[in-house]
């Protein structure tokens, strides 16, 4: 569509009018590409990562490919039309990039030159493949897929109709092996291949994309697998079913490549997970829960390195007090990752004796690392504070050079301070969080508060540029208002003990550190008291729903995909363990604790406005929890609003219903935190 300059004029007046004092658009704020997930060549030479934009016209979001040579300005690498490509990996040779797709026929694989050129489709697996992996040689590949209906399945669903069993809804997913070589590839289809050849084409070679073979079956799924570096044998974890209860009871195996034999190497009554396989192969490294089932949500994951020949396992890192992320295992030892408060420790493992040191790095933030095997040239997704994820490359300790450049999108953009501040809470606690500020701040101004909460409860804020979700916290801040970020107990980054603190206390202990967070504020003098709000998605969403019942300090209160009555959410939730890890304990054995740490509890003193977002058919929080709310509040008449978004599980993942949210959000709060007359959604 071609707009006229009077007709551009008048949308982008119409866009600044509603929303008010706000410099970005919540459309421009919402089309911000983000880079991850990079990868480097063997040799170090090629760089791979992925860039993912906004596509307004499909309603959804575009992943592609993006590959830079010997750290030079990167160029896309793939396109793909209605759909996204991904899973990126280099062949063993770094001639080809291979990834995922799905170009009209299910998730197929594909690999296309690193010197640029059309993809060539390696796959035509008719049930779409998952994850896979190159064999060391680059003669075999290795993927997994999901089990088809099965002939007697299809006949009850065409006989009974849909229906399901709880407990009994998956499919299981098992490996496939397929044989290699380019000129099958390259070649196929060439000259025609018959079943029987007569005498006119008996010296044709028949060329043709080969077909795979099963290589595991069984009561069992695979949930992730890895070449044994010498290519005669495949590690793989295996649990009951792909049911996402199911990895609390995870195993790690081995299958022979020859003799198709399979031996359990590690079977803890927890999960046990493969990580990465040492560079002989002799041992690899693994996290596991052991024996723990009640504790592992909170607690710290558990690494252990496993020696093929004693068949004996040991842990390692455990005085690293935070998880850890296994990025690498070289010949210099094992590299991870932990948090350390707001910031990401970079670490360096000695494998004989445990020992690790940690490695100083340039940036504030690291989200993954990819090492080459044959040189010590790194590539690096992260940023700083101040920036949004980069892809870097160098080496581990020195050199890092930025190959793309993503926060430019914001170069001229208003964004926020950000101000890192802690205070103690009602029990004496040590909170961390973020305070957002516009950058003409005066100390000596009122401004309204808006708390943002975030999810988890394992999760953290950390200062970011364009910080929000489905909530518009650049328009606010430039609106005159100040941002709250809690790290409340339960966060992750500040060590187990902490995180075990809502332990037998959510709710309770969380809203203290919400609320003293917000009395540090006002004893600084800053804020206005009388205009303040408080939002959150998921967790963030149960707190604001307890902070709606059981408070009544803010003005008004936003509840996203939130708990609101721990007995409905334990007997709906896909993750019902989380429940009893938390509070100890079923609604049948102790009540009491369930009501005490439920929103739902306290409703007849409920007075502040309230929206709730939910989506139509989420699992994790269903939707009950959004209704039940929803009434106690209309039931006591509570301004609330509940809106749902149609066809959406835990979160909104499709851009225009996010920009709703956004400005559904904007709406609420404008009326009753900046009195501003409630608006109807704009429309062109």
């Amino acid at each position: 569509m071609k707009y006229t300059p009077l007709l551009i004029l008048s949308l982008f007046y119409f866009t600044l009018k509603a929303q008010k004092n706000a410099s970005v658009s919540f459309e421009k704020w919402l089309s911000l590409k983000q880079a991850g997930s990079p990868v480097i060549s063997s040799d170090g030479k090629y760089i791979a990562y992925t860039v993912t934009s906004t596509d307004w016209a499909s309603n959804g979001y575009d992943v592609e490919i993006w590959l830079s040579t010997d750290a030079q300005e990167p160029i896309q690498l793939t396109r793909t039309i209605k759909g996204s490509s991904g899973s990126a990996m280099f062949t063993p040779d770094n001639k080809f990039l291979s990834f995922l797709a799905d170009r009209g026929d299910k998730t197929q694989l594909y690999m296309i030159p690193v010197n640029g050129g059309e993809a060539i489709q390696i796959t035509k697996d008719e049930d779409g493949i998952g994850g896979y992996e190159w064999s060391p040689l680059g003669n075999q590949i290795a993927y997994t897929k999901a089990e088809p209906d099965s002939k007697k399945e299809k006949g009850l669903k065409e006989r009974y109709g849909a229906f399901a069993v709880e407990g009994e809804e998956f499919k299981l997913s098992h490996l496939w092996i397929m044989n290699f070589n380019y000129d099958s590839i390259m070649l196929a289809g060439l000259y025609p291949c018959y079943s029987s050849k007569d005498s006119t084409a008996k010296n044709l070679d028949c060329y043709k994309v080969p077909t795979a073979q099963k290589l595991t079956k069984g009561n069992f799924t695979v949930a992730g697998f890895s070449w044994h570096p010498n290519g005669k044998s495949i590690i793989f974890n295996t649990q009951p079913n792909s049911l996402i209860n199911s990895s609390q009871y995870s195993d790690i195996a081995i299958i022979d490549m020859e003799s198709k034999k399979i031996e359990v190497l590690v079977a803890n009554s927890a999960n046990d997970a493969f990580i990465k396989w040492s560079p002989e192969g002799n041992a690899f490294i693994y996290i596991s829960s052991v024996n723990d089932s009640i504790t592992n949500f909170y607690k710290n994951n558990r690494t252990f390195i496993y020696d093929i020949s004693s068949k004996k396992s040991r842990e390692v890192a455990a005085e690293i007090d935070e998880n850890k992320s296994v990025y690498a295992w070289t010949s210099n030892g094992i590299y991870f990752g932990a948090a350390i408060k707001m910031k990401s420790g970079l670490y360096l493992m000695d494998p004989v004796n445990g020992q690790s040191k940690n490695i100083p790095t340039t940036l504030d933030n690291i989200g993954n690392i990819s090492l080459s095997k044959k040189s010590d040239v790194i590539a690096i997704v992260g940023r700083n504070f101040s920036d949004l994820n980069e892809v870097y490359t160098g080496t581990i300790t020195s050199n890092w050079k930025k190959i793309s450049n993503l926060t430019s999108q914001i170069a001229n953009w208003n964004t926020p301070i950000n101000e890192i501040i802690e205070w103690k809470s009602k029990d004496g606690s040590t909170i961390e969080g973020v305070l957002l500020k516009p950058k003409n701040f005066d100390a000596k101004k009122k401004y309204p508060l808006l708390v943002m909460i975030h999810g988890g409860p394992t999760a953290i804020d950390r200062p970011e540029p364009t910080p929000g979700g489905v909530y518009p916290i650049l328009q606010w801040i430039e609106k005159g208002a100040l941002v709250l970020r809690v790290n409340y107990r339960g966060s992750t980054g500040y060590g187990e003990k902490f995180r075990s603190l809502n332990v037998r206390n959510l709710g309770i202990g969380d809203m203290w550190d919400i609320v003293s967070g917000v009395e540090y504020l006002n004893s600084k003098g800053f804020i206005d008291t009388t205009k303040m709000g408080c939002m959150g998605w998921s967790q963030g969403g149960y707190i604001s729903a307890f902070l709606t019942t059981n408070t009544t300090i803010f003005k008004a209160i936003s509840v996203g995909a939130g708990i609101s009555n721990w007995i409905t959410y334990y007997v709906s939730t896909d993750i019902t363990p989380f429940t009893r890890q938390y509070l100890k304990t079923t609604p049948w054995q102790d009540m009491d604790i369930y009501q005490r740490t439920s929103p739902m509890t306290n409703i007849n003193l409920a007075k502040t406005p309230t929206l709730i977002q939910h989506g139509e058919f989420d699992k994790r929080v269903p939707i009950s929890n959004a209704y039940e709310l929803y009434r106690g509040l209309q039931d006591r008449k509570i301004p609330s609003k509940l809106i749902v978004y149609k066809g959406f599980g835990h979160g909104i993942t499709k851009p225009k219903e996010r920009l709703a949210a956004v400005w559904h959000n904007w709406q609420w709060f404008n009326q009753y935190v900046f009195n501003e007359v409630e608006e109807t959604l704009p429309v062109e």
